[in-house]
């Protein structure tokens, strides 16, 4: 997923990435319903069932990206997508493009709740911005990507990744309101130049923030179980880190082991804003301040956050 912040992971291990690049999505407008994409789903699959799971890289160019919608072309482009790597992928990993149909029932019921998500974000913050969502097929390396079209979310990753929330539709939902998260940042559209490991964790603990308050629960459901219990000294040791420009500890490193789980940048950051928003009197200005993060040192004082007691 790109370099330093822009290479934000969704997959929280480096499997579901988020390219961010500048979205021109300030006058985007309030959805009057749930505002999620899945036609190029139904597409790829009538593809794939009609070449009995092995079509072609011509199959594929004509008869499911070259009809396709606009997020579907732009991640084409960001994500090295075409026939020809379609068809590379399904062979590598066939049992991913057959498994992630099980997914796609559960859309319907997705969109319904993103709904209630998305307009309970509307209400808390009426600026925000409603970038259409598509739900897609890519080639399995990228579940999650901003582009000028939007919010576009790779099926197939996602739904392979049950490492993470066992629940499908619970994964989906929390997943794209934590996009919803950075696209309100401004801080999320630009390569800072050596971020701080506490900046990128603001960063990404204001989307996980998002994710909770909007749709009821952070996107990354696995650091909730494999923290507990060890928050002195997670805290502790990200206090000791949290100046260096070393991201590699705390995030983008891979889902680690149950013992030393990876992306713990994730979790500190969303405590940390978590408790900001807690602390402040004025609900709307703590989001505003959250979303525009600009000193993270000022921050994390007036947070009331502490590392967690021994």
């Amino acid at each position: 997923m790109l370099s330093n912040i822009r290479a934000r992971a969704l997959s929280w291990a480096g499997i579901l990435m988020l390219t961010a690049v500048s979205l021109g999505l300030a006058h985007a407008e309030h959805p009057k319903g749930p505002l999620i994409l899945t036609e190029d789903v139904g597409r790829f699959y009538r593809v794939y069932e009609a070449a009995g799971g092995h079509p072609s890289a011509d199959e594929l160019d004509h008869g499911y990206i070259d009809p396709g919608s606009d997020g579907l072309h732009q991640f084409t482009k960001l994500r090295n997508v075409s026939g020809a790597t379609l068809v590379a992928a399904i062979a590598k990993h066939p049992q991913t493009f057959a498994d992630a149909r099980r997914c796609a029932v559960v859309l319907p019921a997705v969109k319904q709740r993103l709904g209630a998500a998305f307009d309970k974000l509307a209400r808390l913050y009426p600026e925000a911005k409603f970038p259409p969502v598509t739900v897609l097929i890519g080639r399995g390396n990228t579940g999650g990507t901003t582009s000028a079209s939007g919010v576009i979310i790779g099926l197939e990753t996602l739904c392979a990744a049950d490492w993470d929330n066992p629940n499908v539709e619970d994964r989906f939902v929390h997943t794209i309101a934590h996009e919803y998260g950075h696209v309100q940042q401004p801080g999320a559209q630009v390569d800072p130049v050596n971020p701080t490991v506490l900046y990128a964790s603001l960063i990404e603990g204001g989307a996980e923030f998002t994710a909770e308050l909007i749709s009821g629960d952070v996107a990354n459901y696995r650091l909730k179980t494999l923290t507990k219990g060890h928050e002195a000294a997670i805290e502790a040791a990200f206090v000791v880190d949290e100046d260096k420009t070393d991201l590699s500890p705390w995030l983008y490193n891979g889902l680690g082991t149950p013992e030393h789980p990876g992306d713990l940048g994730y979790w500190v950051g969303y405590r940390i804003v978590k408790s900001y928003y807690q602390h402040a009197s004025d609900k709307h200005q703590a989001l505003r301040d959250i979303f525009e993060m600009k000193d993270p040192k000022a921050f994390l004082a007036e947070s009331g956050w502490r590392p967690a007691a021994s």
